[in-house]
């Protein structure tokens, strides 16, 4: 990824089958930290950690405040937290939700933003409604690269195509 070393990954409904792919075909020596906001309910525990560490070679882990960012791993946005990224550690905040959702894939995306645009990719999946479009935007305007799943290629489209919307600039006729 060529100086790349923050993979930032929001997805919502279809997004466990779209990360489970992924997790199969990162590298082992990944040269990046992945971090994954999906929308999560706070009624169940996840085992979306263990799912995604036996599918591929990266460990992954629900994050926690305060952790060190190191590359070749994955770390999950936890139930009712915002997953913030500043500097070379994680913060869990308790902001309020945002697309009706906490954890919120755009607050994750703002603070990959903010401290490491240049060096970051930001990806939006499959999912309903428009989380992730204003924070995929706000990366691009702080240097890094978007890439947003097809619409046509999700499971659902709404998020996907919400966010290209978003990064599409417009065009006016004079």
């Amino acid at each position: 990824m060529d100086n790349r070393n923050i993979l930032a990954i929001g997805t919502s409904a279809g997004g466990v089958e779209a990360l489970l792919f992924l997790a199969r075909h990162f590298p082992a020596d990944f040269p990046a930290a992945v971090f994954i906001t999906i929308h999560l309910g706070t009624q169940f525990r996840s085992s979306l950690d263990e799912l995604l560490s036996n599918a591929g070679p990266l460990p992954a882990a629900f994050a926690r405040d305060g952790d060190l960012v190191q590359n070749s791993r994955v770390y999950l946005a936890p139930a009712d937290r915002h997953l913030l990224v500043e500097r070379d550690r994680i913060l869990l905040g308790h902001g309020s939700r945002e697309n009706n959702a906490r954890p919120a894939i755009d607050p994750m995306m703002r603070s990959v933003a903010a401290c490491c645009g240049p060096r970051a990719v930001g990806v939006v999946l499959t999912g309903t409604l428009s989380d992730g479009a204003s924070g995929l935007w706000a990366l691009a305007q702080c240097g890094g690269i978007t890439v947003v799943q097809d619409p046509t290629d999700a499971a659902f489209a709404d998020m996907p195509a919400n966010a290209l919307k978003r990064l599409r600039p417009t065009t006016l006729s004079l």
